[in-house]
C-alpha cells in the first residue's frame, strides 16, 4: 500500500509538470492531423481507414513516446538530490525498489492517458469519417499495449541516467542524446552499413537482428501494416519477417526489464 502513496505522490507533481500537458496535447494534436490527412486515400487503395491512421501514428509514436518517457524519469532521482527531498524519501518504509516501482507507474499511467487521448481522437474521428461498420480496433489496441512497452523502456533508461547523474540539467542533456541515438543515428548507422554491405552477408543476416535490438524499431516492426499492403510496406518489412515477431517482443519486453533493473542496481549506490 506504500507504494500506492509513492505513486499518488508523483501523479500529483505530474499535474503541475509543464510537460506532462505538453505531451499530451502534442499526442492529441499530432494524431488528429495524421488522421484527417491520412483518411483520403483509403477508397482508392481500399485499405481499413483504421490501419492507414495506424501505421501514420506508429511514425509519429517512435519518436514521441520515448521522448516523453525520458523527460518524465530524467529527474526522478537526480531532481530529488538536488531539491533535497531524497534524503526524506528515504526515510519511509519503503526499500529503494519500491520507490523506483511507485515512480515508475505513476510515469507510466502518464504516459498511458497521453497516448490513449490521441488513439481515442484517432478512433472517434475514424468513425466519424468512415462510419463503425468493417473497421478492425485490433491494429489500435495493439499499437496502445506496444506504446506502453517502447514507453516503460525508456523511463527505464531515464531512471538509470537519473541515477548516475546528481545534476538535472546534466540529466536532461544526457537524455536528449540517448533519444538522437536510438530514434535517429542508430537507423542512420544501420542504413549507412547497408549501403555498403551492398547486399551482401550483413544485410541477410546480422542487419534484422540490430534492427530489433533497438525497442524504437521492434515496436515500429510490430505495428506496420501485413506486408501484403504493398503500398504501404516500407524496406524494413522484410527485415522484420527476418527477425520474427517473436524478436521484436522480447526486445519491447526485455528493454523496460532491463533498464529498471540496472537503474534499481544504480540507485542502490546513490546517497542523499
Amino acid at each position: 500500500m506504500l507504494v500506492l502513496t509513492i505513486v499518488r505522490l508523483e501523479l500529483l507533481i505530474a499535474r503541475r509538470n509543464m510537460w506532462v500537458a505538453t505531451s499530451v496535447i502534442l499526442m492529441g494534436l499530432f494524431t488528429v492531423v495524421l488522421t484527417l490527412t491520412g483518411g483520403a486515400p483509403t477508397g482508392t487503395l481500399g485499405v481499413d481507414p483504421l490501419m492507414i491512421a495506424v501505421t501514420s501514428i506508429t511514425t509519429l509514436s517512435v519518436y514521441l513516446i520515448p521522448l516523453i518517457g525520458l523527460l518524465l524519469s530524467f529527474d526522478a532521482i537526480a531532481g530529488e538530490a538536488e531539491r533535497g527531498t531524497l534524503a526524506l524519501s528515504l526515510t519511509y518504509p519503503l526499500s529503494r525498489a519500491e520507490i523506483l516501482i511507485g515512480k515508475f507507474l505513476a510515469h507510466l499511467i502518464v504516459l498511458g492517458f497521453a497516448v490513449a487521448v490521441g488513439l481515442l481522437l484517432t478512433a472517434g474521428l475514424t468513425i466519424w469519417q468512415h462510419g463503425g461498420g468493417g473497421i478492425s480496433y485490433f491494429p489500435l489496441i495493439k499499437l496502445f499495449a506496444t506504446s506502453l512497452a517502447l514507453g516503460a523502456a525508456f523511463l527505464g533508461i531515464g531512471y538509470l541516467v537519473s541515477s548516475l547523474v546528481r545534476q538535472t540539467g546534466v540529466a536532461s542533456g544526457v537524455v536528449i542524446v540517448i533519444w538522437l541515438v536510438c530514434v535517429v543515428l542508430y537507423d542512420l548507422g544501420l542504413l549507412g552499413a547497408l549501403v555498403a554491405d551492398d547486399g551482401g552477408a550483413f544485410t541477410k543476416t546480422v542487419f534484422p537482428w540490430l534492427l530489433v535490438a533497438n525497442p524504437a524499431d521492434a515496436f515500429r516492426l510490430i505495428n506496420m501494416p501485413d506486408i501484403s499492403v504493398s503500398v504501404l510496406a516500407s524496406g524494413i518489412g522484410a527485415a522484420g519477417a527476418a527477425s520474427g515477431l517473436a524478436g521484436q517482443l522480447a526486445s519491447l519486453l526485455l528493454w523496460p526489464t532491463l533498464a529498471l533493473f540496472f537503474a534499481w542496481l544504480t540507485f542502490r549506490r546513490v546517497e542523499p
